[in-house]
């Protein structure tokens, strides 16, 4: 069994006990924290719960199988032990993509940041494509996609976007795409047939909560403004925009996709809180730097990680050393086989850093 499940498995218990006590009861706020943090918990506590019981039935018909001397009764006893071993080897099996996947596996809903990079109008254009790109995706998926902020360019491309992504497994299966992606093609633009190389910068932020995160409104600083469409051009006549300091990280965040103040303030406010939890994450991350980890899931924003080979309809993730040959298909969210390279890849890193970590 894995040390860390068994801790959640802990942890979980302990906030069984709490949701009895009459003291949480009467505290609205102290306990729709912990009713939040026992949900996020459950899976696991019954995966690892199951897992115990199953493992003490393999024992005692273990033991039974030795002692028994009836022929009849030890042919039984052989049956069920050989349904429970198999029974116990596909627990272990969903244990450890469990501790593989890490917070992964229970956290459903993101928030993904894209930005132009250097290469002006086409740059813009190519960070609006890959938004496109995202969009099939989640629609392929069933996922809800919430546009937060934008900003546009002249020729209809996008200098930045924030938006958020909800859904079974959109965390998951979408962690992996923050870093550097870089663009080579002829731009619309481009009158002489020339490749024009490219850039835009993705983020992807897990979306955090008030339990994960939490905010002192002294800490914070909040200007309003007012919206602005392409070029600068005002797109309405009140102060709507909201823009949100963080003053003891000096983290900046916007929102001027609504016209109601308190709605981009509220968009804002989830935007700041993915940012604080995504630090709070590098920095344990960074703790733990004498680990094995790959970069594949470090989240750095200033690592190329990818090029997009329009003229030879070709697509190359370096951190895993994957090409296809079908950047047509990928650009219309068709991304499952590179997801599933991204996601095995990454379980094989976890696991070998895990080094010794289960016993069994």
């Amino acid at each position: 069994m894995y040390p860390s499940l068994e801790k959640k498995l802990e942890r979980y218990e302990e906030l069984e006990q709490l949701l009895l006590d009459p003291e949480v009861l009467s505290d609205t706020n102290r306990l729709l924290k912990i009713q939040r943090e026992h949900g996020g918990l459950a899976k696991t506590a019954r995966m690892v719960r199951e897992y115990r019981e199953v493992e003490e039935n393999v024992a005692a018909a273990e033991e039974m199988v030795r002692e028994e001397s009836d022929a009849d009764a030890k042919a039984y006893a052989e049956e069920e032990l050989a349904e429970l071993t198999q029974r116990l080897e596909a627990l272990k099996s969903d244990l450890e993509d469990l501790v593989t996947a890490g917070d992964a596996a229970t956290r459903g809903s993101l928030i993904m940041e894209i930005r132009a990079g250097t290469g002006g109008d086409e740059a813009a254009l190519f960070a609006r494509d890959l938004y496109v790109m995202y969009l099939r995706l989640a629609e392929r998926r069933g996922w809800k996609v919430e546009e937060i902020d934008r900003s546009e360019s002249e020729l209809g491309g996008i200098k930045a976007i924030t938006f958020s992504v909800s859904g079974e497994g959109a965390f998951m299966q979408l962690q992996f795409e923050s870093g550097g992606h870089r663009v080579q093609r002829v731009p619309d633009t481009e009158t002489q047939g020339r490749i024009h190389t490219s850039a835009a910068t993705v983020a992807v932020l897990p979306e955090a909560d008030d339990v994960e995160v939490e905010i002192n409104n002294d800490d914070l600083r909040v200007d309003t403004y007012f919206a602005s469409g392409p070029g600068g051009q005002k797109v309405n006549k009140t102060a709507s925009a909201v823009r949100i300091t963080h003053l003891p990280t000096n983290t900046v965040v916007s929102c001027q996709d609504e016209k109601s103040q308190h709605k981009n303030r509220a968009k804002a406010m989830r935007v700041l809180r993915s940012r604080l939890l995504e630090m709070k994450q590098q920095q344990a991350q960074n703790e733990r730097a004498d680990q094995r980890r790959s970069l594949i899931g470090s989240g750095d924003r200033s690592q190329r990680i990818r090029t997009y080979n329009f003229p030879q309809n070709r697509m190359t993730d370096h951190r895993i050393n994957l090409t296809l040959y079908k950047l047509d298909q990928m650009m219309l969210g068709n991304l499952d086989e590179l997801v599933d390279n991204l996601m095995e890849f990454d379980r094989q890193e976890r696991l070998q850093s895990l080094g010794d970590e289960s016993g069994k």
